[in-house]
C-alpha cells in the first residue's frame, strides 16, 4: 500500500466556525462532527478542526489546496465577496495581488484562527525554469550525508551545497 496522509489535526479558536469558513470558501460539503473534532474533507485527506482552549495561543500553519483554472475563479471570487484581505506571497508581503508563478495562479488568504491558506492552479516548480513566470523556488533533494551532516542539490542546475557534518559545527 502507498503511504498516504489520512488526515491532519487543526488548532482553532472556533472549531466550527473555521471549519465551515474552509468548506464554504473552497465549495466542498459541510464538515462532519466526530467527538472533538469538526472534520473537512478534502480529497483522501482530511483536516480536522480542534478548539483550543481560550487564551492558548495558536501556531499558525500553511495549507496549500490544488486547484483547477475553473475552481480557483470561483474560491477567488468568494474570497473577495467576502472582502476578505489577499496576497501574492507566503509573507503577505504583494496586499491585493495573486501570483502567476509556473504559469498558473496563486493566491494565499487566512482563515478565522490566522492559518496561511493557500489555492493553486500548478504544483511548485512544475513548469521548471523554462516558464514564462517561473516559481521563486528551484527545488532541491535534500539528503543526509554519510557523516550524518546533509547536502542539498538542486535539480534543476546540479549543484550540492554542504550543510554540515553532523556534530552541530559547520563545514
Amino acid at each position: 500500500m502507498a503511504i498516504r496522509l489520512n488526515h491532519t489535526i487543526v488548532a482553532a479558536r472556533d472549531r466550527d466556525a473555521s471549519a465551515l469558513f474552509l468548506t464554504e470558501i473552497l465549495g466542498l460539503p459541510p464538515p462532519g462532527v466526530l467527538g472533538p473534532f469538526a472534520v473537512v474533507h478534502v480529497g483522501d485527506t482530511s483536516l480536522d478542526f480542534m478548539q483550543v482552549e481560550e487564551g492558548r495561543e495558536i501556531a499558525t500553519q500553511h495549507y496549500a489546496f490544488l486547484v483547477s483554472e475553473a475552481e480557483f475563479d470561483e474560491i477567488f471570487g468568494r474570497i473577495r465577496e467576502r472582502g476578505l484581505r489577499y496576497w501574492a506571497d507566503p509573507y503577505h508581503r504583494v496586499p491585493d495581488e495573486i501570483n502567476v508563478w509556473d504559469d498558473g495562479r496563486g493566491v494565499y488568504f487566512d482563515d478565522p484562527s490566522g492559518h496561511n491558506l493557500e489555492i493553486l492552479t500548478r504544483p511548485y516548480g512544475s513548469a521548471g525554469t523554462s516558464a514564462a513566470a517561473p516559481h521563486p523556488l528551484v527545488m532541491q533533494r535534500l539528503e543526509r550525508t554519510p557523516d550524518g551532516g546533509h547536502t542539498t542539490e538542486s535539480r534543476e542546475h546540479g549543484v550540492r551545497r554542504y550543510v554540515g557534518d553532523g556534530d552541530g559545527r559547520d563545514g
